[in-house]
């Protein structure tokens, strides 16, 4: 009885995956068979493989890379000073705050910070740097983006660091560790698994961003999301966009196993 019970439970739950994971998947694949004019094709799939799109995929890649490299280098020592302050949960919060803010709006809030007469360029002006090119570059993109995605990796470094046993800590400590020592052998590979969650949060969207592209970067970067952006609303290719998004798609769920792995045994 309680078995069927649990069955019964999982419907709503199997209903949901096959609408709006499975379906949609299944959907792409498709569609990533049949060129721009509807005739059934592999093409698509051998045109991925051309210089063109290689050289988007390395440069999606590389961004991405980058992107989760300075988000982590901020977001662990701004989780591990975290867990050392006193009301740490509401500091905690006033970071997570700007994630609830729409994309878009912090994207063009920072068209005007980073504008010709923008606060940046103001800054400079009174540093005696005078006014640079800052919207539009390379640059400019991987601030927007790390600034973005900073709350999801704190947050999962943090919860690894609260989760950490402190006697272990002072266990190291008693036996002579420095303090660098015992932060490089104890606290990161203790804190790893939070570090993997954040990586996960942060690289698998940073490989399909179109919209800072466009307006930070003004279409200098360009990455896979805003090949299949371009290939669904401006050149109405729909299958070389599908096509490209059945590779996002394998390239993220590779990444979720290389990086997903499982605490092995139990704490005593």
């Amino acid at each position: 009885m309680r078995n069927s019970l649990k069955n019964v439970y999982l419907i709503p739950y199997c209903l949901w995956i096959l609408l709006f994971v499975v379906a949609p998947i299944v959907l792409i694949v498709y569609y990533s068979l049949f060129d721009i004019e509807g005739n059934f094709t592999f093409a698509n799939y051998a045109n991925f493989f051309t210089p063109v799109y290689m050289k988007m995929t390395l440069s999606s890649f590389w961004y991405a890379f980058l992107i989760t490299l300075f988000s982590l280098l901020i977001a662990y020592p701004a989780a591990y000073l975290l867990t050392k302050t006193k009301h740490k949960r509401l500091w905690l919060m006033l970071i997570i705050l700007p994630s609830w803010i729409n994309l878009l709006l912090k994207a063009y809030a920072f068209l005007g910070i980073f504008g010709t007469y923008g606060a940046a360029n103001a800054l400079l002006e009174v540093l005696g740097i005078g006014s640079q090119q800052i919207l539009f570059t390379d640059f400019s993109f991987v601030f927007v983006s790390v600034y973005i995605f900073i709350p999801f990796m704190i947050l999962p470094v943090f919860n690894a660091l609260e989760e950490m046993n402190a006697g272990l800590i002072d266990a190291a400590r008693d036996l002579g560790a420095s303090g660098w020592t015992t932060f490089r052998r104890v606290v990161v590979p203790l804190t790893m698994n939070g570090v993997k969650a954040g990586c996960q949060a942060v690289f698998i969207p940073a490989l399909s961003l179109f919209m800072i592209t466009r307006l930070i970067a003004g279409n200098r970067v360009i990455t896979l999301g805003t090949a299949i952006e371009q290939h669904f609303l401006v050149t109405q290719d729909w299958g070389m966009g599908a096509t490209i998004a059945v590779f996002l798609i394998i390239a993220m769920a590779a990444i979720m196993v290389l990086t997903g792995g499982r605490k092995r045994g139990t704490q005593a």
